[in-house]
């Protein structure tokens, strides 16, 4: 019994001296900024993969020009909505890489860029987006399904900032003649941003709508490649939720 009983009492202090470590990673968590909170917690989540780009560990150590290039475009840039983006990308991209008719039709193009997370709704003129009615844009009902999907999703996080572009080919020829590819393009822009707000996104959050018709094609494509035709979001860092 003497023997059983006299290291028991290491057994307390280990526990004791573990539970002193982890109040005091809780405090020091609690102390930093939400650039470090946003690191610690992708740290966590994923420990084999940097926080962020700029970043050699937990603690990120960011480089000037990085900094004060993200300082000219948002006033406060924060880790935990770049995480947003990020999320966003990786929810949208399992949920239409395992719907068989996206997979068919390839509506979507989605990428994460150095400005953030850029999404192109294609409007292949043999699996259509939109259609034009009586001289106004509407959405086909398949169109309105993929939009739809991405809306939900991007109105999960109201700290993000969005614009909105519409585009043609060059060339493109209009059914009537006050109906030219600019309004073509600027308002298929602008029933985007309307579905957007019906789907839960706020005003606050859509920053620019605009309407190019065919003056900026796809880098890949020729500008008179009808496949030109599409809505573009770029959703951007935001402010942090006052």
């Amino acid at each position: 019994m003497a023997a059983g009983g006299g290291g028991s009492w290491k057994v307390a202090y280990a526990d004791f001296i573990t539970a002193m470590m982890a109040l005091f990673m809780v405090l020091w968590i609690m102390n930093q900024d939400q650039e470090v909170k946003g690191s610690v917690e992708e740290f966590f989540k994923n420990p084999w993969k940097a926080a962020l780009s700029d970043s050699t560990g937990i603690i990120p150590v960011r480089n000037a020009d990085v900094t004060q290039s993200q300082r000219s475009n948002f006033e406060a840039p924060s880790a935990i909505q770049l995480e947003a983006a990020r999320r966003i990308n990786e929810d949208l991209l399992r949920t239409f890489v395992q719907n068989k008719e996206y997979r068919e039709h390839r509506s979507l193009a989605i990428e994460m860029t150095s400005e953030g997370l850029l999404i192109n709704f294609l409007d292949n003129p043999s699996h259509p987006v939109f259609t034009i009615e009586k001289g106004s844009v509407k959405f086909t009902t398949y169109g309105r399904w993929v939009f739809d999907t991405v809306a939900w999703e991007i109105a999960r996080y109201p700290s993000t900032s969005i614009e909105l572009e519409g585009h043609t080919e060059n060339g493109f020829k209009p059914l009537q003649p006050d109906y030219t590819a600019w309004e073509v393009s600027m308002d298929e822009a602008s029933i985007a941003r309307r579905r957007l707000l019906e789907m839960g996104v706020t005003e606050a959050q859509i920053v620019k709508v605009s309407g190019f018709a065919g003056t900026r094609p796809l880098k890949e494509k020729k500008p008179e490649d009808p496949s030109n035709r599409r809505v573009s979001i770029m959703i951007r860092s935001g402010r942090e939720p006052e």
